[in-house]
């Protein structure tokens, strides 16, 4: 990317920028820290009101915003005009691979729920796509699968009528053809759940070939020719819990209709009607929830269909920002945001199977911070000098140097003691300690003790501390 960036500059501008992959890593670490705080003007972060230290010490504002504004991931001249015309996402497809990859290594949960996604962009570009209903109805449209926890599986986004060349049966659509797409990596005997812009008696029947069960809401022109349901005004009379089934003659697929508020039509090749529960609905009439029964089918449908809602809720919460008009770089920083959305679904999982204490488990935002803090560290390795002196430095006692994550505490040789000209001794920061020190490392900038019965400057860079 580091060369790519360059290379376009060059042949822009006729200057190189001289970025280099850690400065790339310190971009997005700053870029991550910025979505944490939601500014509503990247400037403020260096201006003299509001600037932002760990931010305004690592770039200035000139050099973030050539950066984001030239940001690339191939060079245009080594992709031929044919594969331009194959692939409409050419300038992202080696980021769009890597994220993919990490996707596909997931494992497959029995219940998976496919959905469109939303890359907010409003700028020019052939490749956006209105949506309504959606919470950004207007930008790259991405189909996705998705598990109940919001873990994205495996994403597609849509290209244009030539998307789903492979899968372009007519009688599928392009709801149907993008499940067929999204298919690939599931294996059988998995249950998918979808709604109404995807169902189909064909779509089902394609699925139930591969070994796969499909359930989903379905447009009421898209039920079986010859089959004639209750019309709303003959279920408004039988009143609320009202339901009804049709089963295939070859019992391979069923049709459930439900009255509730409205009539709602579900399609599905592995669940039914029977056996009902009973949900609670809120009456108008009677000013109190009263009990409504609710066929199975509903039931496990409202269950399993949430987890791209959740993954986009997820990622809604610190969404990175960027008022800019191409759609690369926004298409860029979105698979950040499912990158870090899907690490921290998997991490408070793992934590949540281990019976660790809530408040051990890092929320999304402090998830997101350590992982910046980490890429803003590591770009600034190649900028350390250890000819700083530290002897000047104004001595602040009440203010605490926050510890650094893990692998930063531990990088090679760069974590050195020095001992500090400071009227007071600090407290150590060693958590199995509660002694007071005057050395300090000159790359934590945290105090540790040295002495011959103990080395907390030992033990903290070289285990957890």
């Amino acid at each position: 990317m580091a060369d790519a960036t360059n290379f376009t500059s060059v042949m822009v501008t006729g200057k190189s920028l001289n970025t280099t992959g850690q400065e790339l890593r310190k971009f997005f670490g700053v870029t991550i820290w910025m979505s944490c705080l939601g500014f509503k003007r990247i400037r403020m972060y260096w201006e003299k009101e509001t600037r932002v230290p760990i931010i305004s010490s690592s770039f200035t504002r000139q050099r973030y915003f050539e950066l984001r504004g030239r940001l690339k991931v191939v060079k245009d001249i080594e992709v031929s005009p044919d594969e331009r015309k194959k692939d409409r996402l050419w300038k992202i497809r080696p980021l769009l691979s890597r994220v993919l990859q990490g996707c596909h290594r997931l494992p497959r949960e029995l219940c998976l729920s496919i959905d469109e996604q939303m890359i907010p962009f409003t700028g020019k570009t052939s490749l956006r796509q209105y949506v309504p209903r959606k919470p950004n109805p207007e930008g790259l449209k991405n189909f996705v699968l998705a598990s109940p926890a919001g873990l994205i599986k495996d994403f597609e986004i849509y290209q244009g009528k030539g998307t789903f060349a492979d899968q372009a049966q007519k009688s599928l659509g392009v709801g149907g053809s993008a499940v067929m797409r999204l298919v690939e990596t599931v294996p059988p005997g998995t249950e998918l759940y979808f709604d109404r812009y995807f169902t189909s008696p064909s779509l089902l029947d394609e699925l139930s070939a591969r070994g796969i069960a499909g359930t989903g809401t379905v447009m009421k022109n898209r039920i079986p020719k010859g089959l004639k349901l209750a019309s709303e005004k003959e279920l408004k009379l039988a009143g609320r819990g009202t339901s009804e089934q049709w089963t295939r003659s070859d019992g391979k697929m069923c049709v459930v209709q439900w009255y509730d508020n409205k009539p709602i039509i579900l399609m599905s090749s592995v669940h039914q009607k029977d056996p009902e529960d009973e949900c609670r609905r809120w009456s108008s009439s009677f000013k109190e929830h009263i009990p409504v029964k609710r066929p199975a089918i509903v039931s496990k449908y409202n269950q399993s269909m949430g987890g791209v809602d959740m993954a986009d809720r997820v990622i809604s919460y610190y969404r990175i920002s960027s008022r800019i008009n191409k759609w690369t770089i926004r298409t860029i920083f979105h698979l950040v945001d499912i990158s870090l959305s899907n690490s921290w679904i998997q991490y408070r999982g793992d934590n949540v199977k281990m019976q660790k204490r809530r408040k051990e488990i890092m929320q999304f935002m402090e998830f997101r911070m350590a992982v910046a803090r980490t890429l803003i560290a590591q770009g600034n390795e190649e900028q350390e000098s250890d000819t700083e002196d530290y002897d000047n430095d104004e001595w602040e006692p009440k203010k605490r140097t926050p510890v650094p994550p893990e692998k930063v505490r531990t990088t090679a040789a760069q974590h050195l003691p020095r001992l500090a000209s400071i009227p007071h001794s600090s407290r150590c920061r060693n958590k199995s300690c509660t002694k007071k020190t005057k050395f300090f490392c000159m790359k934590c900038k945290n105090y540790y003790c040295i002495t011959r019965e103990r080395s907390c400057f030992e033990e903290a860079h070289t285990k957890k501390a």
